[in-house]
């Protein structure tokens, strides 16, 4: 059976990547320029100078990909690209770049959900694993609880009614002055502490999420007692959050009878998150995947690997392919 090679291409935020994968499983390339030096000195993602930085480098970065895997434009056999969720201006870059390389490759062009592209990160770093399962997809503009029946057919059982997690944490970090980042800094930090502060818990009769209470008691601690303890204050926030996202898991697991609970997105980087969800594991006998950190935040590798499954649905865009900042899951 002939081997099938997609060239991914991601820019939904500050992350210009392009990456070439074999079978929608084997990563021949994984090229990422990341623009968060440059965000940095503004404490977040300018939209505008995230743009501008696509248009800069994409092209070289396409280059890079190439040369890494070893193969030439005329080997891949269809370009995959971001159409949203993101930034408008920085997906629009992706996108045109994208339909301009199928136009002159005559290759197909197929556009990728980005939440997707995100489950599909598993399937890079888990050769073995096969729907169906329960994803917890948790970003800095994602929480989402999916059920994955099928690599192109989803069931969203909930997702935030307000804040995404990765938002909360990039500001609980902005309040108590961390930067940006948040998300690292503040893991980094909570290791030196105490989760010794009671912070509320939102719990809903459903599975979706709500992190905008937890946010909102943490600046106004800080706002009473400038002087609290950070360390701590990390530590109580991440311990607090994953409690709130084990207790939706673990009504789903129970409901669906599931045995395989995926997590994704780039707060799936945490290290407390992790690991309560390995004791979690331990505990229940649920198997439990998250990928590699470097396909946890944004890649195009994520973005080849469902593109390879929507390749080998039929799935196909035309060139008049727009982005869609608001683009939700299918499902």
């Amino acid at each position: 059976m002939k081997d099938i090679i997609i060239m991914g291409i991601e820019s939904s935020c500050d992350e210009t990547s392009v990456a070439i994968v074999k079978n929608g499983r084997e990563i021949l390339s994984n090229v990422i320029n990341s623009q968060i030096k440059i965000h940095e000195q503004f404490g977040g993602v300018v939209p505008e100078i995230a743009s501008r930085c696509h248009t800069e480098v994409i092209n070289q970065v396409m280059k890079e990909a190439l040369k890494e895997a070893n193969i030439g434009i005329d080997d891949i056999d269809a370009v995959a690209v971001t159409q949203g969720p993101g930034l408008v201006g920085a997906l629009l870059v992706g996108v045109s770049y994208a339909k301009g390389l199928s136009y002159v490759t005559n290759k197909p062009l197929i556009a990728v959900n980005h939440i997707e592209g995100h489950i599909a990160g598993n399937y890079l770093t888990y050769k073995e694993l096969k729907p169906p399962f329960l994803c917890l997809i948790i970003s800095g503009g994602h929480s989402h609880l999916v059920k994955v029946k099928d690599y192109n057919e989803f069931e969203i059982l909930g997702k935030t009614r307000d804040d995404a997690i990765g938002e909360a944490f990039d500001k609980v970090a902005r309040v108590i002055d961390l930067g940006y980042p948040g998300g690292p800094k503040v893991d980094k930090l909570a290791k030196e502490g105490t989760p010794n502060i009671k912070l509320p818990i939102t719990h809903f009769d459903n599975y979706d999420f709500s992190f905008s209470g937890i946010k909102t008691a943490i600046i106004n601690l800080h706002h009473k007692n400038p002087d609290i303890n950070k360390a701590d204050l990390c530590a109580s926030f991440e311990q607090t959050v994953t409690e709130m996202l084990l207790n939706n898991v673990k009504k789903a697991v129970q409901e669906f009878n599931e045995d395989k609970v995926v997590l994704a997105g780039g707060v799936s980087r945490n290290s407390y998150i992790r690991n309560a969800f390995d004791v979690f594991s331990k505990e229940t006998g649920v198997n439990v995947y998250y990928p590699e950190p470097v396909l946890c935040t944004d890649n195009a590798a994520m973005i080849a690997a469902q593109g390879y499954y929507n390749y080998i649905n039929g799935e196909r865009a035309d060139l008049k392919l727009n982005a869609v900042p608001n683009l939700k899951i299918r499902g």
